[in-house]
């Protein structure tokens, strides 16, 4: 999608983003739909490819949505602070504590921005792990490849939130709001295509969801 390609470039705030290897399938299949997404027809850009692998094919879409947000979410960080958004919210009736599981079992509350960099942080670590999104031909996913894909979607989801909730002016201030929408609606298709997120996940945008899907 090149005019995220030109948002890269306008934001040097972004974190690192993922690179597929040029010339590996998953590059070939994520030219493939950044093609079809070019053609304007989303429900046809997000729908396997006949004879391809569901989760090679989830895969590449993850890491793609991974590099569309941190891009996004790069151009607000100006305005994203812990005065401004001292807990990590989507509206008035949803706030996300921060755990991963691992380090940190028990949910903390914390500011938008570190909620956000510990979220990315965590998901970068999941990509680069070739145990889970493994870059090589012939090498299997992991049996619990789409449960750890759904948890990465929906927490990729959050930072979409809580953009709208908290900052869709600071979008429109900066023009973006275009991009923004494409991108959240291409995901939305996209998660929906596979039944990727639980529908109460999905309750703080659901009303913009409606309107995007018609």
């Amino acid at each position: 999608m090149s005019f995220f390609l030109n948002l890269g470039r306008q934001n040097q705030k972004t974190v690192k983003l993922k690179k597929m290897q040029e010339g590996s399938h998953g590059s070939d299949l994520l030219k493939y739909a950044s093609a079809t997404l070019g053609s304007g027809n989303i429900k046809q850009a997000v729908a396997l490819p006949e004879g391809e692998d569901m989760n090679e094919w989830i895969a590449v879409n993850t890491v793609d949505f991974f590099n569309q947000i941190n891009m996004l979410y790069g151009t607000i960080t100006d305005f994203c602070t812990p005065e401004s958004c001292p807990v990590m919210s989507a509206g008035a009736k949803y706030e996300y504590h921060w755990a991963d599981g691992t380090t940190v079992k028990k949910p903390i509350k914390c500011s938008a921005p570190k909620y956000i960099e510990y979220r990315m942080q965590w998901v970068q670590e999941q990509l680069d792990d070739e145990t889970i999104f493994p870059s090589k031909i012939g090498v299997p996913f992991p049996k619990n490849f789409l449960t750890i894909a759904k948890t990465i979607l929906k927490r990729l989801f959050r930072v979409y939130a809580h953009i709208y909730h908290a900052h869709f002016r600071d979008v429109v201030r900066l023009t973006e709001e275009a991009h923004l929408n494409t991108s959240f609606k291409h995901f939305i298709y996209f998660i929906q295509e596979f039944s990727l997120i639980e529908k109460r996940e999905l309750a703080p945008m659901q009303e913009l969801i409606e309107r995007l899907t018609k």
